[in-house]
């Protein structure tokens, strides 16, 4: 199978080099001065065990590559805000053999939140939820880098809405043989909620700074609780704390790697690159939906969810804002919803 990573980023960027160097065929998908740089320089992988430069395709889009193979997988590994977009350009491609990627091809959505696959399965038949359990980085245009070992990363993987096929565990298998743990669960959306609940810190990390401190982490406390009492009215079930441990044990631990420091997660990383988007409309925005579908107030999320769309819009510094003055606005919008405000 070759592998199309559509959003060759952080989390693209390290399953395409990791592929790469276990020998798939990769082509790497990105856009302005980080294609250049793919293009021009290759791209150089940095993790634990040495520095590598992959030399691999790279393209802005499906009309540099043209007409795609029956044997293409394509990994979508865009933020969410930038999905639908790169949905509707490769949706329509044509395979090699007849019909298009939509109709023929199987699309990974590598992705934080919940939604890209939703908006996939309105256009292709043969939708993958993935959850990413990666720590990575987008260094610098041509850069990222991967700072866990022994393995690089997990990735829960299986058919959306629900299900698992042969293709999903030949994925599985590329994957596990690239530094990889990908088991391959019938009820993907389980681990992926799970996971929502952890990047519903995001937005705190990128406003505050890293959430360290015994304030930090109380409030991201409640922003989780919150959560849980929505996922729990909407019947969404998600793996336990406990689950979550027993899968990943110390397979993927952080080490320091040398000129490829890691400052923060993938919101922090977005004000940081000044992108003037972030993806907290599908982390704590999905939240707030939820709540509002099911009558329970969501402040403490909406909350968040204000502040780091105001942050990415006016490019304000990540983690500029005091913990103290974010608790303060958290207890005020509690105390409004509890007077019925």
């Amino acid at each position: 199978m070759r592998y199309i990573i559509i959003g060759a980023g952080a989390v693209g960027g390290t399953i395409g080099g990791r592929l790469a160097q276990a020998g798939h065929e990769v082509v790497l998908v990105a856009r302005g001065a980080h294609q250049r740089a793919l293009r021009e320089r290759g791209l150089r992988l940095v993790t634990p065990d040495g520095d590598r430069v992959h030399r691999l395709p790279a393209v802005d889009g499906p009309d540099a590559l043209g007409e795609l193979r029956a044997d293409d997988v394509l990994v979508l590994a865009v933020k969410t805000q930038d999905s639908a977009a790169a949905l509707a350009a490769w949706a329509p491609r044509p395979v090699a053999g007849g019909a298009t990627a939509a109709e023929r091809l199987p699309l990974l959505c590598a992705q934080n939140g919940v939604e890209s696959q939703r908006l996939a399965l309105r256009l292709f038949r043969r939708v993958y939820g993935v959850c990413v359990w990666l720590p990575c980085t987008y260094v610098e245009p041509g850069v990222v880098s991967a700072a866990g070992t022994p393995l690089t990363g997990i990735l829960h993987l299986g058919r959306f809405p629900h299900g698992t096929d042969d293709t999903a565990r030949r994925i599985a298998a590329d994957l596990e043989r690239a530094h990889f743990e990908a088991p391959v669960v019938p009820e993907v959306t389980r681990w992926q909620y799970a996971k929502l609940l952890g990047n519903l810190g995001n937005a705190l990390e990128a406003v505050t700074g890293p959430v360290v401190s015994d304030e930090a982490v109380a409030l991201y406390e409640r922003v989780r609780a919150e959560a849980e009492t929505v996922l729990d009215a909407a019947g969404i079930a998600h793996a336990g704390a406990e689950e979550q441990r027993a899968a990943r044990g110390d397979k993927v631990t952080l080490v320091p790697l040398e000129g490829a420091p890691r400052g923060g997660g993938s919101s922090w990383q977005s004000l940081a690159r000044g992108t003037g988007t972030i993806e907290a409309d599908y982390l704590n925005g999905e939240i707030a939906l939820l709540g509002r579908l099911h009558g329970v107030p969501t402040p403490l999320n909406e909350l968040l969810q204000h502040l780091a769309d105001t942050f990415a819009r006016e490019r304000r510094e990540p983690g500029s804002l005091a913990v103290a003055e974010l608790v303060r606005l958290a207890d005020k919008a509690r105390t409004e919803v509890e007077q019925g405000n």
